[in-house]
């Protein structure tokens, strides 16, 4: 199903060029929530994910993560049997055993989720009340929460979202009436130190990451906290935010020079940072970013881009390849539109622009074959047979993986487009 819809304007939009989203309701080539934790357990140092699910979401995980053989990673398949699904076994009493020897064996864990899947939904596995038992069991050694990674309505970095989402209510309540910037996403810890550095030459402080690296070191939160959104797909988590008092900074997300400065400046205004100390500070990074991105002119500019909806990072991407490198966009699709985190990037793509949001694949394939484009922004499931058709891809979720957010990391973000441009100039000859 297709249908057109206006976007109404978010109020960072002086003057936004009036805007057609295409709509589309239809079959989905997406990973699941699940996959979100091959970021999150590397960030979160003594946090635990147990999938309750299938010997299916075992086999993903295990080939997402490409774990070495010596490597003992932070998550694992609490995998549901024929017995449990026929009622031969108690599996709350199953999955009470799992937890006990998971926490016997890894006693470093500080804090435990229990990850549902399709499996768990479908049969109506209800975790968030076993977490609640299993809490006051452990606790307060071990917190345990609960959240869905289930792929059946959502996207895969949806997962973190959930995951945050239910990290808000274990926030400690702000104890000081001074102002605090909270970073909300999982951002890759060089990135974070970079980011901590920036902050601290502005003057601007406390300033806390959600998720932190440790779980005794959980942000506070209160109507004292200003937050600014480090990853576009984290409706639910800013939402919790929200409720608990916290103010939402509006800007470009921090990708590329615009994005980064944009982003930066949005916690320089709201804490009262003078232009000319915020000019001191990014003019040398600023510097090196645009010195980085000229090496990637020539192979970028003018090519034209393709975007599937698959990890809502699409529109800032979008904004970053047009504006700065100078690429032309055919269409960019995104799993879900959030008008109002998208505000400021929307104003900045080109008005004739194709927006799509959601995903009818067959419909979506059409129109890239009709426009063959240049690069193909797309997920793994659809990379391989475009590649076969002649068209070169990027896949989207090496973006989420790699470290591009930041003025030291403009350069890598712009490779990974040029790389496969490169590669097959290369084979072409």
């Amino acid at each position: 199903m297709t249908r057109l819809i206006p976007l109404a304007p978010g109020k960072a939009c002086a003057a936004p060029p009036a805007r057609v989203v295409l709509r589309e309701r239809g079959q989905r080539e997406v990973f699941c929530g699940l996959t979100s934790i091959m970021w999150l357990h590397r960030k979160m140092q003594d946090a635990f994910f147990l999938i309750v699910g299938s010997r299916t979401c075992a086999h993903l995980m295990q080939s997402a993560a490409g774990v070495m053989i010596f490597a003992e990673p932070r998550f694992a398949t609490a995998i549901i049997e024929e017995r449990d699904l026929a009622g031969m076994a108690d599996i709350n009493e199953e999955l009470n055993k799992t937890v006990a020897r998971l926490l016997e064996r890894r006693p470093e864990i500080k804090l435990l989720f229990l990850v549902g899947s399709c499996p768990s939904e479908v049969i109506k596995l209800d975790l968030g009340r076993a977490a609640e038992r299993l809490s006051m069991t452990y606790s307060p050694k071990v917190r345990i929460l609960n959240y869905s990674g289930s792929g059946i309505e959502t996207t895969f970095t949806q997962g973190e979202d959930a995951c945050l989402a239910a990290l808000v209510p274990e926030l400690p309540a702000a104890e000081s009436a001074a102002p605090e910037l909270m970073v909300v996403g999982a951002l890759a810890d060089v990135v974070e130190d970079q980011f901590a550095r920036l902050f601290d030459a502005l003057g601007i402080g406390p300033v806390r990451f959600l998720p932190s690296r440790k779980s005794g070191a959980l942000p506070p939160v209160g109507p004292n906290t200003k937050f600014l959104l480090a990853q576009p797909w984290l409706r639910d988590t800013a939402r919790a935010l929200e409720a608990r008092g916290a103010v939402h900074l509006p800007a470009l997300f921090p990708l590329g020079v615009e994005g980064t400065t944009a982003w930066l400046m949005a916690a320089a205004t709201a804490f009262g940072v003078s232009p000319a100390l915020f000019q001191a500070v990014t003019e040398m990074p600023r510097a090196r970013a645009t010195r980085a991105l000229l090496r990637y002119n020539d192979t970028l500019a003018g090519k034209s881009l393709f975007c599937f909806p698959d990890s809502q990072m699409e529109v800032p991407l979008a904004r970053f390849l047009s504006r700065e490198l100078g690429m032309r966009l055919e269409e960019v699709g995104t799993p879900y539109l959030h008008a109002g985190h998208m505000a400021d990037e929307l104003a900045l793509l080109p008005a004739d622009v194709r927006l799509s949001e959601g995903q009818d694949v067959d419909l979506q394939l059409e129109r890239a074959r009709e426009a063959r484009p240049d690069i193909t922004l797309c997920g793994l499931g659809l990379a391989n047979p475009l590649e076969q058709e002649g068209l070169t891809t990027k896949w989207s979720i090496e973006l989420v993986f790699t470290p591009i957010q930041g003025y030291e990391q403009c350069g890598d973000l712009a490779e990974l487009f040029a790389r496969p441009l490169t590669r097959r100039t290369r084979l072409a000859v």
